[in-house]
């Protein structure tokens, strides 16, 4: 089942009836909208005047739906997250904890290969030569002791775009801010995906920073990026205002949850895929198989 992706942008009242997610706006001649609970995956909170229940959010914990909370420049700046996820949680934690450094470093290993294989198909698809990338997938040591991803990274979006003096950087130039967007949807869709496969997005294979809760998501989103990255260029090749977010800019990058992504060899949505590679990482961490479960960019 694919999870809906909700935006609240304007000052509202969220509250719960009947397993309904209720949403008031400012106009009290209008009536609530209302959305099934158990049909949202995310709910993004872009506006300061928008007041939530207590009981509400014990009903997104119920239903493990995350919440994403903005700035005032309505970037993502924070996320809610559901404690529980699967009825054998405890278990599958206890593996996720005892895992070994040799096996985090062999995850990890598979990780940077899957996403340097999906940014060497992207450069391919848009016209670009990715061969460069193509081969640092064969140097990838366990671990990636020789931070082939960076090399990669920094060859991919150099040759990615067509933006002058255009760097990846959180706090750069446009299109940063698509990009930071895109990637913050794709790190909630990631999180709850690991919390329904009974595992905490907090202890990573890679990402360790001590302030980071999501050190987990971050690392198995890894091979998804690409995927923003598509519509990132889209967005860009339209000709379209890229300086600010706009709603219509937005509502293209929430499509990130219902790409088409190849995985064992037929289509499946980016959602469901990503439930996909969670429970091969729980199955890693339980010694039940040895790959990660990753997909790539639709096939020539």
């Amino acid at each position: 089942m694919i999870n809906r992706i909700l935006i609240v942008s304007y000052p509202a009242y969220l509250s719960t009836k009947d397993n309904q997610l209720i949403v008031k706006g400012p106009n009290k001649n209008k009536n609530p909208i209302s959305h099934p609970i158990e049909d949202i995956g995310v709910v993004i909170l872009e506006h300061p005047q928008i007041t939530v229940t207590n009981a509400l959010f014990a009903k997104f914990s119920e239903y493990k739906v995350y919440v994403v909370h903005c700035d005032n420049k309505m970037m993502p700046s924070g996320m809610y997250s559901p404690i529980v996820g699967h009825t054998r949680q405890s278990e599958r934690v206890r593996y996720q904890v005892k895992a070994s450094v040799p096996l985090k470093k062999r995850l990890w290993k598979q990780t940077i290969q899957a996403k340097l294989k999906n940014q060497y198909l992207h450069l391919e698809k848009t016209g670009k030569s990715g061969i460069r990338i193509k081969k640092l997938m064969d140097e990838v040591k366990s671990g990636d002791s020789t931070n082939c991803e960076a090399i990669a990274a920094a060859y991919y979006f150099k040759h990615l775009l067509d933006v002058p003096n255009f760097i990846r950087d959180r706090e750069g130039i446009p299109p940063n801010n698509l990009f930071n967007y895109g990637y913050s949807i794709l790190r909630g869709i990631t999180a709850r995906a690991l919390t329904c496969s009974g595992l905490l997005p907090t202890l990573g294979i890679r990402h360790q920073n001590k302030y980071n809760p999501f050190c987990l998501a971050d690392d198995i989103m890894e091979p998804y990026r690409p995927f923003v990255d598509i519509l990132v260029c889209d967005i860009i090749g339209s000709g379209k205002d890229i300086k600010e977010l706009n709603r219509e800019i937005k509502s293209k990058l929430l499509k990130v949850g219902y790409m088409d992504v190849w995985i064992k060899e037929k289509r499946s949505p980016l959602s469901v895929c990503m439930s996909m590679t969670t429970n091969s990482i729980q199955e890693c961490f339980m010694g039940e198989c040895k790959d990660v479960l990753y997909p790539q960019l639709m096939p020539f």
